[in-house]
């Protein structure tokens, strides 16, 4: 039973007795968590601020814990965490997770129960895999072993390397968690690429058990984000790892309809870069929705550059659901790569900020740059639709 959510007999039964002269010590009842909020704390006085986070190795994924504790998780040879409990402005030392161990991103809150989850495979995949699990905020860890079962091709899917997941807040698979996998058909090599497929699992039992969604519908894909919309559609973007497939430096993105079973009416991104342009793959990307009641304001990250290399940290931001992407903004010029991005809680010192955790920055290792939607506004038009009239 959640933490969050749950009250003992006595506790009930103590408040209801005392509510009309309340001890001074007695411990006030736990609150539900805010998940969704106004469009007002976003806006206001643009913010941007970067920081160093982790030095060598790879692999970024960021979340907000149910607190406001912004989490950032980090490593290709051992896994460790970072906690911030002021939005972003201090972080705490490194916390281990798993040594060794690869990070296999998904970092996902339970807004259930608050607790994160972290997915570790043994080595580069295919690889063996175990689950972390933090009931204390990100503070402390234990494996589990992870119960996933194959898709319906038979394929047990890789973690690597994918953006975090999520809980679902909305329809009959409310409460589900959901990350993003991929399919590596038995290696990371060219002439297995155009078998493999990104995909997802899911859990309705706070993680102890997962299934294996069907594959997203084009072959050739492999690192992949995804994000619940305002009407509990998911949408999915996926890089590309096949470099026959057209377009081959551009996103994809699919639907779906039954909380991630399934995905359908797979699209070109044609505004959204895939890593640079002059390679037969992409770069993985990060993807969140800000916490806005009613409203489907997305924001994807990636590198945005003409030249060979991975370079140029850029975030965009979509205002209907993924369908149209209108401004971009350039968060850093030099090295650039892998990103993941978080948005804040309502109510929390976390509030109105977006995380993005990214490969690269001034000192290289990773970066940790926070910044918020007024910011992002001030950006350069992508001429793929418009900003809406109230944001302008």
């Amino acid at each position: 039973m959640s933490r969050f959510y749950a009250f003992t007999a006595f506790t009930v039964l103590a408040t209801l007795a005392s509510a009309a002269h309340p001890h001074p010590l007695q411990p006030k009842l736990p609150l539900q968590p805010k998940l969704e909020g106004p469009l007002t704390p976003h806006l206001g006085e643009p913010v941007m601020e970067s920081q160093h986070l982790f030095s060598g190795q790879r692999f970024p994924n960021v979340v907000v814990t149910l607190d406001g504790t912004v989490l950032a998780t980090w490593g290709n040879s051992n896994v460790h965490a970072r906690r911030s409990e002021d939005g972003g402005k201090t972080w705490q030392p490194k916390i281990k997770i798993a040594d060794p161990g690869f990070q296999g991103g998904g970092t996902t809150v339970d807004e259930n129960s608050g607790d994160v989850l972290t997915f570790v495979e043994a080595h580069h995949p295919p690889a063996e895999i175990s689950l972390y699990r933090s009931t204390d905020d990100g503070r402390t860890w234990k494996k589990e072993a992870a119960k996933i079962t194959p898709d319906k091709a038979g394929n047990l899917p890789s973690m690597h390397m994918n953006e975090h997941g999520i809980t679902l807040r909305h329809g009959k698979h409310k409460g589900r968690l959901i990350r993003p996998t991929r399919w590596y058909a038995g290696k990371n090599d060219r002439s297995k690429w155009p078998e493999h497929y990104t995909n997802a699992i899911y859990s309705d039992d706070g993680g102890k058990t997962w299934s294996t969604s069907e594959p997203f519908p084009e072959n050739g894909t492999g690192e992949a984000t995804l994000a619940e919309l305002s009407d509990g559609r998911l949408y999915y973007n996926s890089r590309v790892h096949w470099q026959e497939r057209p377009n081959n430096t551009r996103r994809r993105s699919a639907i779906s309809e039954d909380g991630g079973q399934t995905w359908k009416n797979w699209t070109l991104e044609q505004t959204l870069p895939d890593g640079h342009q002059h390679r037969s793959y992409g770069c993985m990307g990060g993807l969140t929705r800000l916490p806005i009641t009613d409203r489907d304001i997305l924001i994807f990250s990636n590198i945005d550059t003409d030249q060979p290399k991975r370079e140029r940290a850029t975030v965009w931001a979509s205002f209907d659901g993924g369908k149209t992407w209108p401004v971009k903004r350039l968060v850093f010029e030099g090295p650039s790569a892998y990103s993941s991005l978080a948005a804040g809680r309502p109510g929390t010192p976390s509030e109105g900020l977006i995380f993005l955790h990214f490969e690269g920055g001034p000192q290289g290792g990773s970066e940790l740059a926070r910044f918020n939607l007024a910011w992002l506004l001030k950006g350069e038009p992508t001429g793929d639709g418009s900003i809406p009239d109230d944001l302008k």
